[in-house]
């Protein structure tokens, strides 16, 4: 982490340096021998944060060395501070304004200065100080005992190729596939390999696997080698090379085997293996180059060998089991409920069953396990040693499972498996994750870490690349390393939500804590952190200290802060230095007039505040990229928000509830303005009101390149033409959301003669005279909704060949009596909806049509009596939801009585019926229909005030 202090701190000397040269008068020389030093000193750090965990020594230096790249990188903003405010104003009094400010910061620039020989001084140090490292450094990395040997990691991993069978549980099921993998099949040559986080069982699995009979019976030479993390490919060989000399009772000694090349080893490898049916395990493979160097050395007899691998990495696992080698790949799963109980009890109580006392406490710790074989052991052997009578003792445990886990020698192991992944990541992936301690327990959104990350300045510029899709790539490596977890994903596929394991949250918030890079505030009474760079409230706000801790601040969150009267107190406090500032549902009404004064701040989010007007003086925030106003009570902005020429995400906007027959919910957005075409970074811009626009606003749009989400409410029919020469232009294009000003009025785009390619998500609300020719060619586009289009021709010969369509909404979009889903057609559609038809009478589904089709969703077709015909064709379908239906067609649903209809549904799990009473949904499954009138049946009705509906899916 030191490294990625440094580097973060490099990267804004070389622009200092680079830009600011005239303005850094005093402080320059200082400067520039600060970035020498430090480029001197980061090419150790990168062995010495992987090791600091081994030896103190090596600990205590690299936080020096991270401590004083954060004092440094304080001076080096404050310099910037000052060159800021010494060339700021115009005219007379601007003049007069930067001469009294020259003389103000003079006495500050001397103290700067200073500051910066001092921090020199101590790198210069720090760098002397190396050289008694480098000997254990060099220990460490050839694998030798380190000096420290009570703090030194213990490696269990081959603790797992010792366990009794009785030690395993839920792997039956994935034993019997893995060894079908193996055994069945044809005589060439395949990987298996399997993938999971750490301490997930991988390696307990595959050697269950590799000694069972009939897997030994059917390989006449089979080997285990375990892949070191700190790899070496002629090491590597070496091992394999006498395992199978072992195995296949050949001397390879007279072979030379110290004396080859890795060329010459791999051309062993072969001969040994080339006549035989063989299988050879890879255990713990950490990176691609490990399978790369060896996968050759294996041939392809065509007798039925086999490859198995164990990884952390999904994409690495993907990879070796890719078309060239026709593998197949098992993502092993955490275990279920009762698996996990089962292993608890086990280990915790020795097979006895669990005291009804401490239910709740185990209950409780086994739900933070989430499944992970190793941490329920390890936690259940902890819990094994204590007197079953002392619940206090238990309860301790559930209270403080993290502090349990860095201070309890008995979790070590658990520790070390869980930190070998993140050790492993690069230093541009380190600080990415342990910011995602800052977030409360459960998910956190993928488009909000992307936005705060690029204001961290976490992501490195990419060539050909938005730093958003270079932050996608970032998330894209911890999902592929099984760092996060897919938390929700939205209806077209897109993940909406990631979460880390609980245990290894844990982890990451005591990491960030120690290191100085985020403090976590939950308790009251809280005193402010000492050093935080980042500080993230949950719930109570900490005591206000007047401390240079505040000024080091670059980052604070609240989250579900409820204290109105202390609130104002942190604004005065001085976060000159901040970068980001979170308020979301912050118990606030006006805006905080200081903020204006955070010159480097990056990122605003006032969502879901009481906030109605922004000042002019927003315009001060010259750096700012985000500024999130969604779900506030901001309707207009000021036209100073031009001067923010740094804005790539701009969103305005909130749903209003609606439950009446037109229509779920309404947008409000904000008024546009003339200039907004100026705004030329911007990324995001939702949502403009085209009514209270002037005339030029919908020409301006064409200006902004960058665009990727558009969203515009409430357009006249009049704008139709210059939006769509803008949208033209706007090739970066992804999402488009265009509502006209009401029903009635007309959406006119049939002179969008070319449309943005990469189109993704388009959603029009608004009548269409015809439905827009140019909508087939988009072959990128996943998901369309279409709303009060009254449509008189079928919009489904139109839309029934795109190429990509997964998710299709139709409100009030046709007017015709039957709607035909032809055979063969809609062959990626996952999702459908069908609302508010007045004129449907019937739904035909043909054979092959929609084959991937998951969910369907008919509400408010009053005329619609049957359910589709050919809806018993669906094999993939999971959900039917029935909104607002007329009892007729449910009734036939219904397994007895007049169901006549109930075999077409009966292959769908889950069909339910919802109807709105008393100011709430009731949602009943079919077999409960019959008695919504009565008492609601246990099980078979749910309430809800909230619709459970497809649009906000």
């Amino acid at each position: 982490m030191a490294e990625s202090a440094v580097t973060f701190l490099l990267n804004k000397l070389a622009n200092l340096i680079h830009n600011e040269v005239q303005q850094l008068k005093g402080g320059w020389e200082e400067i520039v021998s600060l970035k020498y030093e430090l480029e001197n000193i980061r090419a150790f750090l990168r062995d010495a944060d992987t090791q600091e965990e081994s030896d103190d020594e090596i600990k205590t230096w690299v936080k020096q060395v991270r401590d004083v790249s954060h004092d440094a990188e304080d001076v080096v903003d404050e310099f910037t501070l000052l060159s800021e405010h010494d060339h700021h104003g115009e005219g007379l009094y601007g003049c007069l304004h930067k001469l009294c400010n020259c003389v103000r910061n003079v006495k500050a620039r001397y103290r700067l200065t200073f500051e910066l020989r001092c921090i020199n001084s101590r790198i210069t140090s720090l760098f002397a100080a190396r050289r008694r490292l480098v000997p254990m450094l060099n220990m460490a990395r050839e694998g030798s005992s380190l000096i420290n040997s009570g703090n030194a990691w213990r490696d269990r991993r081959d603790d797992a190729l010792l366990l009794d069978n009785i030690d395993l549980v839920g792997m039956d099921g994935p034993k019997r596939q893995l060894i079908r993998w193996l055994v069945d099949g044809d005589s060439e040559r395949r990987v298996v390999a399997v993938s999971g986080m750490g301490g997930m069982g991988k390696t307990a699995l595959v050697k269950n696997v590799y000694d069972d009979a009939d897997v030994k019976k059917h390989f006449n030479a089979h080997v285990w080698i375990t892949v070191s993390q700190s790899f070496n490919q002629k090491e590597l060989l070496k091992d394999l090379i006498q395992s199978l000399s072992s195995v296949i009772r050949r001397s390879v000694r007279d072979e030379g085997v110290d004396n080859m090349s890795i060329v010459e080893m791999k051309i062993l490898v072969e001969n040994l293996l080339r006549k035989r049916r063989y299988l050879v395990v890879l255990d713990d493979v950490w990176n691609l180059h490990e399978w790369e160097s060896i996968k050759h050395a294996l041939p392809n007899s065509s007798i039925g060998s086999r490859v198995m691998l164990t990884t952390r990495r999904a994409d690495l696992a993907s990879t070796a089991a890719s078309s060239e080698f026709k593998g197949e790949v098992y993502n092993l799963m955490p275990l279920d409920k009762g698996e996990s109980w089962n292993l608890f009890c086990r280990k915790a109580f020795r097979g006895d069953s669990c005291p009804s006392y401490l239910f709740k406490i185990c209950d409780s710790i086994l739900k933070k396990c989430e499944g992970l074989p190793l941490a329920i052991v390890a936690l259940s052997g902890v819990l094994a040693t204590k007197d079953k009578l002392r619940i206090d003792d238990w309860d301790a445990v559930r209270r403080s499972l993290g502090a349990e886990i860095h201070g309890n020698d008995k979790l070590e192991d658990l520790k070390r498996v869980l930190f070998l992944s993140f050790n492993d990541l690069p230093y541009y992936l380190k600080s990415c994750f342990l910011y995602l301690s800052i977030f409360p327990k459960g998910p956190f959104k993928r488009m909000k870490v992307i936005r705060l990350w690029i204001a961290e300045g976490f992501i490195e510029a990419k060539e050909g690349r938005t730093l958003e899709e270079v932050a996608q790539y970032y998330l894209d490596e911890l999902l592929n390393r099984s760092l996060i977890q897919v938390a929700t994903t939205k209806t077209d596929g897109r993940i909406k939500a990631y979460r880390v394991h609980n245990l290894l949250r844990e982890i990451i918030i005591s990491k960030s804590r120690d290191q100085n890079f985020a403090a976590i505030v939950k308790a009251p009474n809280t005193a402010w952190p000492n050093r935080a760079r980042r500080l993230s409230v949950h719930s109570t706000l900490p005591t206000v200290r007047q401390n240079r801790s505040v000024y080091q601040l670059r980052s604070l969150f609240l989250f579900g802060v409820v204290e109105k009267s202390s609130l104002g107190k942190y604004f005065q406090l001085g976060f000159k230095l901040l970068r980001v500032l979170d308020m979301e549902a912050a118990p606030i009404k006006m805006f905080p007039i200081e903020i204006v004064d955070l010159f480097f701040l990056r990122h605003l989010s006032l969502r879901k505040t009481k906030v109605k007007t922004i000042p002019r003086s927003i315009g001060k925030l010259r750096n700012l990229e985000t500024f999130d106003l969604k779900h506030t009570m901001v309707s207009e902005l000021p036209i100073d928000i031009l001067k923010l020429q740094k804005l790539r995400h701009l969103l305005v906007y909130r749903f209003e509830t609606n439950v009446s027959y037109a229509h779920f919910y309404s947008e409000s957005g904000f008024k546009a303005f003339s200039g907004i075409g100026g705004l030329q970074s911007l990324q995001q811009l939702c949502f403009i009101e085209a009514d209270q626009a002037c005339g030029t606003v919908m020409s301006e749009l064409r200006e902004l390149s960058q665009l990727r989400r558009l969203g515009i409410i409430k357009l006249r029919k009049l704008d139709g033409p210059a939006l769509c020469s803008s949208i033209e232009k706007l090739s970066n294009l992804r999402m488009l959301s265009i509502k006209s000003t009401e029903e009635n009025e007309e959406i006119d785009l049939q002179r969008l003669s070319s449309p943005p390619r990469l189109l993704e998500r388009l959603y029009l609300t608004g009548r269409l005279e015809e439905l827009p020719s140019w909508i087939p060619s988009l072959h990128c586009l996943v998901k369309l909704s279409l709303k009060w289009s009254r449509l008189k021709t079928d919009p489904l010969l139109l839309l029934q060949d795109l190429p990509s369509l997964v998710h299709l909404e139709l409100l009030q979009a046709y007017d015709r009596e039957t709607l035909h889903f032809k055979a063969g057609k809609f062959k990626k559609l996952k999702l459908l909806g069908l609302d508010k038809f007045d004129n449907l009478k019937h739904v035909k589904v043909g054979k092959g049509a929609m084959p991937c089709l998951e969910k369907l969703v008919i509400q408010r077709c009053n005329l619609l009596k049957r359910v589709p015909s050919g809806v018993e064709r669906l094999t993939e379908l999971k959900v039917i939801e029935f909104f607002d239906m007329p009892d007729e067609l449910i009734m036939k649903l219904c397994p007895d009585g007049e169901g006549e209809d109930h075999w077409k549904v009966a292959h769908v799990p889950e069909v339910y019926s919802t109807y709105w009473r008393d100011g709430g949904w009731d949602v009943y499954s079919i077999e409960g229909f019959k008695e919504r009138e009565k008492s609601p049946p246990t099980g078979k009705v749910r309430r809800s005030h909230r619709r459970r509906s497809l649009w906000k899916a």
